[in-house]
């Protein structure tokens, strides 16, 4: 495709082409719908991820490889911004959090932890910052690709702040004085519409 018919391609056809360039196996099918998303609003500078999608230029295109075989890759510029350094810690922990409660152990749920870590970085809703669709994206990602940790957030928190209180929770600090989340004077803002 030429520079100019890429630059007017939206990101929902941006999308069907990736969905077309798939390997085509059953089992896979969700996971690509999920980064053919991310990749295709990415691709179009919406979202707020970075570089390679935090996976790194060769683990980016492997990744491609891997899902999405036919489509030529020298048609990724990558428009992200760099990774934020100075929150190490705080990727590890969140990697840390992430690998115990992945489904499987596959290369694409390994890729999926890296994503999902870089969108945590975003100053948005992570759905947003990750660039998917709709918030249904991401309850759907999180529960192909971490369903343990899924399944704890019965009371639909917003994932970003539920990843954040996990990991509080984790090293024994709990800075919510309430005694459930119900009664907190602050359930609005981690349960309200992300909208």
């Amino acid at each position: 495709m030429n520079l100019a018919a890429f630059k007017t391609e939206t990101t929902e056809d941006f999308y069907r082409r990736l969905m077309a360039a798939r390997q085509g196996y059953a089992f896979d099918r969700n996971i690509e719908d999920t980064l053919a998303r991310i990749l295709s609003s990415w691709t179009k500078g919406e979202g707020n991820m970075p570089d390679w999608l935090g996976l790194g230029e060769e683990g980016f295109f492997l990744m491609l490889q891997r899902h999405f075989p036919f489509l030529d890759s020298s048609e990724f510029i990558n428009p992200g911004r760099p990774l934020d350094l100075s929150r190490m810690d705080e990727v590890e922990d969140l990697r840390q959090l992430l690998n115990q409660s992945r489904t499987g152990h596959l290369q694409s749920e390994r890729w999926m932890v890296d994503i999902v870590i870089a969108g945590c970085l975003g100053s948005d809703h992570l759905w947003q910052d990750l660039g998917l669709w709709e918030r249904p994206d991401l309850s759907k990602l999180m529960m192909q690709n971490f369903a343990s940790l899924a399944k704890r957030n019965d009371k639909d928190m917003k994932w970003k702040k539920f990843l954040y209180k996990q990991l509080c929770e984790a090293e024994g600090i709990y800075t919510c004085r309430s005694p459930s989340c119900e009664v907190c004077v602050d359930y609005e803002q981690c349960f309200n519409s992300e909208d």
